[in-house]
């Protein structure tokens, strides 16, 4: 394995379904090409226009379980019936060439993360509130009225954990979300 430039890191940004974790992300690669967003694999087919090493690795029950042993993964879990994991050799490939490094994962993946690469460093990202949490799930329009409740419960889980992360992003205005989250990693 090779060795890690010091000045490379590994930044992990999680928070609720609806908080704009997505859309921040997809600001920050387009204001910095230098950062290295990883791409998860999944024991899942293909949708409709997704592509392989873009939108996910696609891999076998089996090829996904070989790396589970062998210790492949920083986080990994199953949903659904399906599998899905960071690939640690690629993040540590990237950070090796100085790369930063960018994970957008759930608070169970945070959390395994910080067990396996402890030296990451970790954002949550916060709603205003947790009526506009609500209005953005609910105007979205793609969850039935249980998954939207679903959806609600588990946010409030994740949001009584957000005193475990290194910082804390309160997504209110997307540019000065981005901005903020540029300044924690060392962008600017």
């Amino acid at each position: 394995m090779s060795s890690i430039n010091s000045s490379a890191r590994l930044t992990v940004i999680t928070g609720p379904s609806g908080v704009g974790k997505g859309s921040l992300v997809k600001q920050l690669m387009l204001r910095n090409d230098q950062v290295w967003l990883s791409v998860s694999s999944t024991t899942r087919a293909p949708r409709n226009g997704e592509i392989h090493g873009i939108h996910y690795n696609f891999m076998t029950v089996e090829q996904f379980s070989h790396l589970v042993e062998v210790g492949g993964f920083l986080e990994w879990a199953e949903f659904a019936g399906n599998c899905y994991g960071t690939p640690r050799e690629a993040v540590v490939q990237q950070l090796s060439k100085g790369l930063p490094v960018l994970l957008e994962i759930e608070l169970e993946g945070a959390r395994q993360v910080r067990n396996s690469f402890p030296e990451s460093f970790q954002i949550f990202i916060a709603p205003p509130s947790f009526d506009e949490l609500e209005r953005r799930i609910t105007d979205r329009g793609t969850d039935s009225p249980e998954a939207i409740k679903r959806r609600l419960l588990r946010a409030q889980e994740e949001l009584s954990a957000q005193n475990e992360f290194d910082a804390v992003v309160v997504n209110d205005d997307l540019e000065s979300a981005v901005t903020e989250i540029e300044k924690l990693i060392g962008l600017i």
